[in-house]
């Protein structure tokens, strides 16, 4: 008998086990333990199942035991039987799984723990940015922030991707390295990408994140209790304001305006103030230099931390970027996110992290605990592509295309669409719109995602749910500019009867 052939017979004999009396015949002990397999999803539907003279083996019964358990099944529909080829697992046994559920009570094995009375935490309660996982199928994909292959330099990255293979690179990056970085990587964001943002910071102050969306939740497990007031752009990140929340209820929503963060006197009564001043999340408008002074000044004055995410600053189209908060500051009052994930690809997962030497130690030693780091290969790859100025000619690359995508959509929505206002950005991969006061953009999308166009609604940025309705984010990084005046096309089709 092969490996893999006793490796599922203990598997069936493990399961077969579970089921120990909780029928009065083994025959109807086997015939839960199949039920219980497919309700989980062990075997598919059309999935085959085990021959009934191997299930005997494995499971010490005899021949003519498993055959009538089988032959049961077949008769509430549960399997099928197949001329000279055994049972398989029915197409369609929605009823017979509901019985089942139903006798669930009875099971055990069902009410075993209370998780729910356990959880100390309900992330899955939180209002979150959703986007169909099918989106890239659809004909015209207006999502924000996307990979697009049609811009990806493959050909680059295969190149850089075959370097880290080479016996002499592979022995650098496979060995653990417990909390450290390649070095490779941290020199590149050391000696080019951050002095791009002018920031010039030593070694030890950086940390490489699975991108930003890891470092904030390293930064809220270290800074934040229960007591901590966090100031959040509203309209706002949503991931990052639901990172704070499970930390404190003192999470403030800050209001916005065409120039970012308006700095009131709630910004001054907060701990850490989370910003996003290249292209604000969502609106895309940019924080200009004056008030980055004035938010640094009141920084100082009122003793609290600025938490800047500079998601999309490469990303700038109508001219030079504006200097990182960070590169303003002479205090060491802001933290500083980078993002690799927002211009190569998301699932990539690639960031980092500036800040003071004493905080990046406390990072490092809890982002250990959590995953020891970041995959050294794929860093590697970043480092490669980076260093041989891929990376750069790619950026270049997308904000040539971005700027004729966001022409063709203002221009678009102002044919087209007339009663949608959007906002006018300096970069980044998306417009914000807002809509008659009487639009739903929720009901609006899911109308639109049938007809193949997919938008996403404002509503879920805003601290406060069921507010805000009319807005929604056109997002145009993953979408061929041929396409956008056809997509706003059916989206102002879609609007008219609002």
């Amino acid at each position: 008998m092969s490996r893999t052939a006793r490796t599922s017979d203990l598997m069936w004999l493990r399961l077969f086990r579970r089921f120990d009396g909780q029928s009065a015949t083994l025959q109807g002990q086997l015939r839960d333990m199949l039920v219980h397999a497919v309700m989980e999803g062990f075997l598919a539907p059309g999935a085959a199942l085990p021959a009934s003279r191997v299930l005997a083996e494995a499971l010490k019964l005899s021949r003519t035991t498993v055959t009538l358990a089988l032959q049961a099944l077949a008769d509430k529909g549960l399997v099928e039987s197949r001329a000279r080829s055994g049972y398989f697992v029915a197409g369609s046994h929605k009823s017979v799984l509901s019985g089942a559920r139903q006798g669930a009570e009875q099971d055990p094995l069902a009410n075993v723990v209370g998780w729910t009375d356990r959880l100390q935490l309900h992330p899955t309660t939180q209002r979150n940015i959703a986007k169909p996982p099918d989106w890239q199928q659809q004909p015209y994909p207006f999502i924000y922030g996307q990979f697009d292959a049609s811009l990806f330099p493959f050909r680059d990255w295969r190149a850089c991707t075959l370097e880290s293979l080479q016996a002499r690179s592979v022995r650098q990056w496979a060995t653990d390295h417990i909390d450290r970085d390649d070095d490779a990587l941290v020199d590149q964001i050391h000696r080019r990408l951050l002095p791009a943002r002018g920031i010039w910071a030593d070694r030890d102050e950086i940390l490489v994140t699975n991108g930003a969306q890891q470092a904030t939740f390293l930064l809220s497990m270290l800074l934040i209790g229960e007591k901590t007031r966090v100031g959040m752009e509203d309209p706002g990140y949503p991931d990052a304001r639901n990172t704070f929340a499970l930390r404190t209820r003192h999470v403030q929503a800050l209001p916005v305006d065409a120039d970012g963060l308006v700095l009131g006197a709630a910004v001054s009564r907060c701990d850490y103030v989370y910003v996003t001043p290249s292209h604000q999340c969502p609106t895309t408008v940019t924080m200009p230099l004056e008030r980055r002074q004035q938010l640094l000044a009141m920084a100082r004055r009122d003793d609290f931390v600025v938490i800047e995410d500079d998601h999309e600053s490469e990303l700038n189209f109508s001219g030079q970027p504006t200097a990182a908060l960070k590169s303003l500051d002479n205090a060491q009052r802001v933290i500083y996110m980078g993002s690799l994930s927002k211009t190569l690809a998301h699932g990539l997962r690639l960031g980092y992290l500036v800040a003071p030497a004493a905080l990046v130690r406390e990072l490092r030693a809890l982002r250990r605990l959590v995953m020891r780091h970041v995959a050294t290969n794929n860093q590697q790859v970043a480092a490669s592509f980076i260093a041989h100025g891929h990376h750069e000619a790619y950026v270049r690359r997308l904000n040539l295309a971005y700027r004729e995508r966001s022409r063709a959509v203002h221009d678009a929505l102002r044919q087209h669409a007339p009663t949608l206002s959007p906002v006018t950005a300096r970069g980044g991969s998306a417009v914000w719109v807002t809509g008659p006061v009487a639009l739903d953009a929720r009901a609006l999308a899911a109308a639109l995602y049938r007809s193949g166009v997919v938008v996403e609604p404002g509503d879920v940025f805003y601290a406060t749910a069921r507010q805000h309705r009319n807005q929604l984010r056109i997002g145009y990084s993953s979408i061929a500019t041929e396409r956008i005046d056809a997509g706003i096309r059916m989206l102002a089709a879609a609007l008219a009867p609002c």
